[in-house]
């Protein structure tokens, strides 16, 4: 017999007054209904209420909508962390549109990609970045020819920055931004969603991989994110938040709407350096903010000029991205950032987990907090599903911190899907799940940590090797500032470990064979025998703009030196 639908204890309907589709752009609206005075944003010398803000972001959904810009459209941002992309992510779905934040490392033949894949109609572009949008949709018309139907363009400009710049992208038609806004209704009656699942941001992967995928996010996710994000971390009402974190990755991981729910004041900050952080936590009163791992990398080794010790204030610090090694949690934590450690996706809206702190563990040794501190932790208040799988047999590995499985999430925090890629679609949400890449442990208190990515193992005479934790021990090294482990071919184990090593400011290079023995000695003594990396190479590791190491890049380095001859454990 088959199961007819759900019983309840009434028939009672859904009607306008007590049922409404989510979006967190009902936020700004209150925070400029009960802090009108409050400071929303601070640039340099900008400084804007949440009055202010709530008129501008109207102003650009009134703008945008006069010229047919609504429900199905996408608007492009390429911007650093200036208020118009914040504005962008509040003023962009009030018009009905989707903002697609473009990452600003990117060149012109990616950035051309990303516009073209998603029909962009109007790019809002910083004044610094003008000739590479330029390039980028001149790579799109000549490639369309006379089908090249040019998106409307708008410049941004910056006080802080030359105004060479903005006068040269006006002069060649380019629409400047605060002309556009007056061009705009401060009153405009913006309509929410009518349905929740809306688009309300697209954002492409982050180049790790040599294929974008665009990544749809909806209005009830990022509702639920930025409520997430405030209980998850315990920020309270009159924040003051500092962006380093790019808004332009998954959309300042939700942070954006976080800040107006909580009426809290953003801090822009257009480059991230750690004397920038220093000087606005003393400056601005700074509370919360949140860096990829190689920005606490950078907080820890500032010289002395550069940093506040002690600090006047607790710092709240979210990092998240490639595992934090824990000597670098360890030695952010006694400076006196209290850090919260997570883990996610742009598939996820941002962090996923959380390493939820328990106080008992206050009561362990350092070396053990740091550990514990270094997992990915257990389920965002608003994710539904996590766990850990046998990649074959799709059952959850036995919680016991040894079998390793994919990590896959599932809920109201995953994505809509990928655009315009039914093929990436059938494949990430395989059985039900959607299957992150990464590959963990599930331990027995149900915390996960993730061991690497499924493409980062090292497979090396038949064992698998996580790079990640020879990483963590290399990070222990008094010369190394950071390191990346990759796969190099090896004549006799089929691969072994290369690290790529950057020195910290004042270690002796004269002699890289003597650093390389001594960096070698150190891993005999922290690991396993085949887990020594066989080759070290010293440098700069390239990055993505959030501060991801491109590995793909380092594998195909290291491919290029040829495998390790004769290679002995």
């Amino acid at each position: 017999m088959a199961a007819g639908p759900e019983r309840d204890i009434d028939e009672l309907p859904k009607n306008p007054a007590n049922y409404t589709a989510l979006t967190p752009l009902w936020f700004l609206e209150r925070a400029a209904t009960v802090h009108p005075e409050r400071l929303a944003l601070v640039h340099g010398p900008a400084r804007y209420t949440w009055a202010d803000t709530y008129r501008r972001c109207r102003r650009l959904a009134s703008a945008l909508a006069s010229r047919s810009i609504g429900p199905g459209s996408t608007v492009a941002v390429i911007a650093p962390n200036i208020p118009a992309i914040y504005e962008a992510h509040f003023g962009v779905p009030m018009a009905g549109a989707v903002v697609n934040c473009v990452n600003i490392r990117l060149n012109a033949p990616a950035i051309a990609f990303l516009l073209d894949h998603s029909s962009t109609e109007v790019v809002m572009v910083d004044q610094e970045f003008f000739s590479l949008a330029e390039e980028s949709l001149k790579i799109i018309a000549d490639k369309k020819k006379g089908a090249f139907r040019p998106p409307i363009l708008i410049v941004i400009g910056d006080e802080t920055c030359n105004p060479r710049c903005l006068q040269n992208a006006v002069r060649k038609g380019a629409i400047e931004y605060e002309k556009f806004l007056e061009s705009g209704d401060p009153e405009f009656a913006w309509k929410p969603p009518k349905d929740e699942w809306q688009s309300i941001a697209l954002g492409y992967t982050s180049g790790t991989t040599s294929s974008p995928k665009g990544v749809v996010l909806h209005h009830r996710g990022a509702y639920l994110m930025a409520i997430s994000n405030s209980l998850v971390w315990g920020m309270k009402e009159r924040a003051i938040y500092l962006w380093t974190l790019p808004m332009f990755h998954c959309n300042g991981w939700c942070f954006t709407w976080s800040l107006a729910a909580l009426c809290g004041t953003s801090i822009c900050l257009r480059q991230v350096t750690a004397k920038a952080i220093y000087s606005a936590i003393a400056n601005h009163g700074v509370t919360h903010f949140c860096a990829a791992p190689v920005v606490l990398n950078t907080i820890v080794n500032a010289p002395p000029s550069d940093a506040i010790i002690p600090l006047p204030h607790v710092v709240n610090v979210m990092t998240a991205g490639a595992a934090p090694p824990p000597s670098v949690l360890a030695a952010m934590s006694n400076l006196g950032f209290r850090i919260t450690h997570t883990y996610g996706l742009s598939e996820t809206y941002g962090p996923a987990t959380v390493c939820a702190w328990k106080p008992e563990w206050d009561r362990l040794p350092p070396k053990e907090r740091a550990r514990l501190h270094a997992r990915q932790g257990v389920c965002y208040i608003g994710l539904e599903g996590l766990d850990v799988i046998n990649l074959k047999t799709m059952a959850p590995v036995p919680a016991d911190g040894k079998t390793l499985g994919e990590i896959v999430m599932r809920g109201n925090l995953v994505m809509k899907g990928y655009l315009k890629n039914p093929k990436a679609n059938e494949e990430a949400f395989a059985n039900g799940w959607y299957h992150s890449g990464d590959l963990g442990v599930k331990h027995p208190d149900g915390y996960i940590e993730v061991k690497d990515r499924a493409k980062d193992i090292i497979i090396s005479g038949g064992e698998n090797i996580s790079s990640l934790e020879v990483e963590s021990a290399l990070y222990l090294h008094p010369a190394v500032l950071e390191v990346s482990v990759v796969a190099r071919p090896d004549e006799r184990w089929g691969e072994s470990p290369c690290a790529f090593v950057t020195l910290k400011e004042g270690v002796d290079r004269t002699n890289e064979r003597a650093l390389t023995e001594d960096i070698m000695k150190f891993c005999r003594a922290k690991m396993p025998a085949y887990w020594v990396p066989k080759s070290v190479v010293f440098g700069p590791l390239p990055k993505t703009a959030t501060g991801k190491v491109k590995k793909h890049e380092l594998r195909a380095k290291a491919k290029e030196m040829g495998p390790v001859k004769k290679s002995r454990l």
